[in-house]
């Protein structure tokens, strides 16, 4: 496990703030040199603390998508190494989580309409193994941590 510190702490808070800032500026918000703010941003992405930088988009409205969350239990005797070959190369489904519980798996599906879905959740259900698919439809993003 990679140790993070404070002043790797203040790097990524300001990184997540704006992954565009100038190396002088993360610097100056962390306290450090600018050398020492490089080396600290090479280290944790070479530790995979860091998987890389993106941007959103602020077009949402343009571009439609609808965004669900599917849970899928599995029948008797099958596991991930049987569902997730065929969940992942399907790319309307962005992300895949093993879960505890009742709920084997849980994914993430963004898709340009209902009938989109509806074809996913369709191919979803007839993988192998898969015994339950549950679609819960995102009506609206209240606030995202992530972005």
């Amino acid at each position: 496990m990679t140790e993070i510190d404070e002043k790797d702490r203040l790097l990524l808070a300001a990184l997540r703030q704006d992954s565009r800032q100038s190396l002088v500026a993360l610097a100056r918000h962390s306290g450090l040199s600018r050398s020492a703010a490089h080396d600290r941003l090479r280290r944790l992405e070479s530790k995979g603390v860091i998987a890389g930088y993106t941007i959103r988009l602020g077009i949402e409205d343009q571009s439609p998508t609808v965004k669900s969350l599917i849970a899928i239990t599995f029948q008797p005797g099958k596991n991930c190494d049987h569902i997730v070959p065929h969940l992942s190369a399907m790319p309307p489904i962005v992300t895949c989580w093993s879960l505890a519980g009742a709920t084997d798996l849980m994914v993430l599906v963004e898709c340009a309409s209902n009938g989109d879905l509806d074809t996913i959740r369709r191919q979803i259900s007839i993988i192998p193994g898969v015994a339950t698919v549950q679609t819960h439809v995102a009506l609206r993003t209240h606030f995202n941590r992530r972005d």
